[in-house]
């Protein structure tokens, strides 16, 4: 018999996420991260048409995207181990600003008309790279200042406005590139760091760490948490089902302006309005995924619409009519949201405070990593076979995978993991020896 929908646990989840935001520290964080991420999106939504206009190829377009996600798949780690051990703080000052420079030299580049392509890919690297050190900082800061049992409303709260940034910020993309031009984005962009810095600067905990400690690289010590990490089943599945997703399924989102622009024979106009859609979708999926009860299966969650996911770009691909893109694109946000924030809770309230920045580090491998490999494998489809060809074989693999996969689920998650569970194991086995087979 089916257990009735826990409804009285959504309706009190529901209540806890308004006086969360209410409050000051976190109310501020929400947005301050909201504004930044809007400026983030209407660059994102520039890029790709900058790189377009100014003659580069779908392949480029998308070594573009990958040279911005492919430095988490060396430098995530290492990211994780700071965030446990360094000061979060100034990690993410740090890195931030940087960032903030590189928007600024884009700004100068486009103002004197010196832009080149292989000048935006160099700077996505450089993004890329502050990206992959200093994530695990900043995914690290809900938890820091929410209390234990408030860290799955929390996750589902910053998913809301990063979904809402996805909104407002293409939409606000739209605007400038047809009054402003290009430039107006990277501005925007450039300037909605300095909130969000302040504000990190103030929410997060001090203490008297160093930014670059010696453990940080200390390639034993980071090996041994992630193994320790990877031995729960319950993780092994989430970042299983993350890296699907990230892989297969947003490369939809990488291509549109070449689906838009090569297939549908669209404007900026429609490309805008379709990544916009996209973050419609992603804020009812994280709307929704903050009336989900704290006792349902969010692995089994993620599988399933990871599942749907790939259904939908499979339809994007499919799709001959100009005006159901948008409509395909806001199904595929609300999957992507939902599928991500359900694996992202699962994994953040199974390890403890002590492991959870390389945990952390290993949700961004699976979902920065794998969109890095899946945009340069999708641009290199593309340039074969054509634009639909590409997302459609995308899309098939995924649902395929995830039939595959979701076959043998687990049924009981391992209790939670800490380095304390990791010296103990250690100690068990005796000196000299590792506590993993």
């Amino acid at each position: 018999m089916t257990p009735a929908p826990d409804t009285g646990s959504a309706v009190k989840t529901f209540h806890d996420a308004v006086r969360l935001i209410g409050t000051r520290r976190f109310g501020v964080f929400w947005v301050t991260t909201l504004m930044s991420n809007i400026g983030f999106w209407a660059q994102q939504v520039a890029q790709p048409w900058l790189l377009l206009s100014i003659g580069a190829s779908p392949f480029l377009v998308g070594l573009d995207a990958c040279a911005m996600d492919a430095p988490v798949l060396l430098l995530t780690l290492p990211g994780g181990i700071l965030a446990d051990e360094a000061d979060r703080r100034r990690v993410i000052a740090l890195f931030q600003s940087i960032q903030m420079l590189s928007a600024t030299l884009l700004v100068a580049l486009l103002w004197f008309g010196a832009i080149r392509i292989w000048m935006v890919i160099a700077i996505s690297l450089v993004i890329g790279i502050t990206d992959a050190l200093s994530m695990p900082s900043f995914q690290s800061i809900v938890p820091s200042i929410v209390a234990s049992e408030e860290v799955s409303t929390g996750l589902a709260l910053n998913s809301t406005q990063f979904n809402l940034s996805r909104i407002l910020g293409p939409a606000f993309a739209g605007v400038l590139m047809t009054s402003i031009g290009l430039i107006g984005c990277y501005t925007v962009n450039a300037a909605s760091y300095l909130p969000f810095i302040f504000v990190a600067l103030w929410v997060l905990p001090r203490h008297d760490r160093a930014v670059f400690t010696r453990s940080a690289f200390d390639v034993p010590h980071l090996f041994k948490g992630l193994r320790h990490i990877v031995q729960d089943q319950e993780i092994r599945e989430a970042l299983r089902t993350v890296l699907i997703t990230s892989v297969l399924c947003g490369p939809v989102a990488t291509f549109c302006p070449v689906l838009v622009k090569m297939a549908l024979h669209g404007n900026a106009v429609l490309f805008s309005t379709s990544i916009g859609a996209f973050g419609v979708g992603g804020l009812c999926g994280a709307t929704g995924s903050l009336l989900v009860g704290r006792s349902s299966n969010r692995r089994r969650i993620a599988m399933v619409f990871t599942a749907i996911f790939g259904a939908i770009v499979t339809a994007c691909a499919l799709n001959p009519w100009p005006w159901t893109l948008p409509v395909l694109m806001m199904l595929a946000g609300l999957c992507m949201s939902i599928s991500n924030t359900s694996a992202n809770t699962c994994l953040l309230t199974t390890v403890q405070n002590d492991m959870r920045g390389q945990a952390v580090s290993l949700f961004m491998m699976a979902v920065r990593g794998g969109a890095s490999l899946g945009s340069l494998a999708t641009g290199m489809s593309v340039d074969l076979f054509g634009v639909r060809a590409a997302l459609f074989i995308n899309g098939v693999l995924a649902i395929a995978l995830v039939l595959i996969l979701g076959r043998k689920l687990p049924k009981i998650a391992a209790p939670a993991l800490s380095v304390d569970h990791l010296r103990a194991a250690d100690d068990a086995a005796g000196p000299g020896k590792a506590a993993f087979p």
